[in-house]
């Protein structure tokens, strides 16, 4: 653990208190904060000069809760969420350059430049998506969780969806489900303010979704997604929880993105003045600002980490560009298929 005092501000007053974290720890927050949002902002670059096509959504703003995932669950954990999830997806472990490769469409991607932005897979990190489908992906982290129960390991499936999934009915159902049965599910709500482009105290009248949780009584709480130790806390506590047997947990984690819903989006429906009131908390920067004020490391050795991320996003974008695009043979692999179809020859 490390010795290192910080400083924090409790009402104006500013008191000394202990590192919780060691070094490490903190590195390893940086770094995949960083990675991030160094692949998002060059994913934005290669959109604009079309190399990637269609749906496009970053997680710019939202790092925090990714780096704070990496280092309260396990890597045999499951995983899944919804279409925003190329952040979630490298912080699983997922090399930039299949995840690059994948939103260019080429078959050197993590599922053959067939999925796009929206759908990532990874058997190997136990990364079920990426799913397309507003909500979707809530029933199918609930069925991993019925998995992992019915085979009795102590493994747990972080289901992960946005505000606007909330008001989905199989939010309902799924609860209802996982509480009766006790299944290891963690549910987490990333809340960043809009959904698609409508703020939750316009489309409901619940307007703090954890307390979605109580008409199930399920453990529930609201986080502070700006902060990768809030967020870290937040999701050892939870998943202690359910590894303890006692059932899934709801966190909803409040974040905000700095781009719009999806590349063609304006953000038309926030000022920009809100916007700047949430730069100023950017969770890499205060993060950063935190590392170095305490000495927890050297600006020399962060400098480090940022060269050698940057140059991980220069090869994913050469290797995306050299890979050659799937063959037309490869349109009916790795998928479902009815063999008496009628319109499959």
């Amino acid at each position: 653990m490390s010795k290192f005092l910080y400083m924090q501000v409790i009402d104006k007053k500013v008191v000394a208190t202990a590192n919780k974290y060691d070094k490490a720890t903190y590195l390893k927050w940086f770094e995949t904060m960083f990675r991030i949002r160094k692949f998002e902002e060059r994913t934005l670059l290669m959109y604009s000069q079309q190399k990637i096509r269609g749906f496009c959504h970053v997680y710019i703003g939202q790092e925090a809760i990714a780096g704070g995932l990496v280092t309260a669950i396990r890597a045999e954990d499951a995983l899944v969420t919804g279409y925003r999830q190329h952040g979630i997806a490298l912080s699983r472990g997922l090399s930039p350059s299949t995840c690059m490769a994948e939103l260019f469409g080429k078959s050197g991607g993590c599922v053959k430049g067939k999925g796009g932005s929206m759908h990532f897979f990874s058997q190997e990190h136990r990364f079920f998506g990426g799913n397309g489908i507003v909500g979707a992906q809530i029933g199918i982290g609930t069925g991993i969780g019925f998995a992992e129960k019915y085979k009795g390991t102590d493994l747990l499936c972080v289901t992960m969806f946005g505000d606007g999934a909330a008001r989905q009915g199989i939010v309902f159902e799924a609860f209802n489900m996982a509480m009766t049965w006790k299944l290891p599910v963690l549910y987490i709500c990333e809340n960043n303010g809009y959904a698609m482009g409508t703020s939750v105290e316009r489309t409901s009248n619940v307007k703090e979704i954890y307390r979605i949780g109580a008409a199930f009584d399920m453990p529930s709480k609201r986080v502070d997604g700006m902060n990768v130790e809030s967020v870290h806390e937040a999701i050892l506590e939870a998943a202690d929880h359910i590894r303890s047997g006692q059932g899934p947990y709801f966190l909803e984690i409040m974040t905000y993105r700095y781009k719009g819903h999806s590349v063609s989006d304006p953000a038309n429906y926030r000022s920009k003045e809100e916007l700047h009131q949430y730069q100023e908390k950017d969770p890499i920067e205060t993060l950063e600002e935190k590392i170095l004020a305490e000495n927890i490391c050297t600006e020399e050795e962060l400098l480090i980490i940022k060269d050698k991320i940057k140059q991980e996003i220069d090869d994913a974008v050469a290797f995306a560009e050299e890979s050659p695009f799937p063959d037309p043979s490869e349109l009916f692999t790795d998928n479902y298929v009815q063999p008496d179809y009628p319109f499959v020859s």
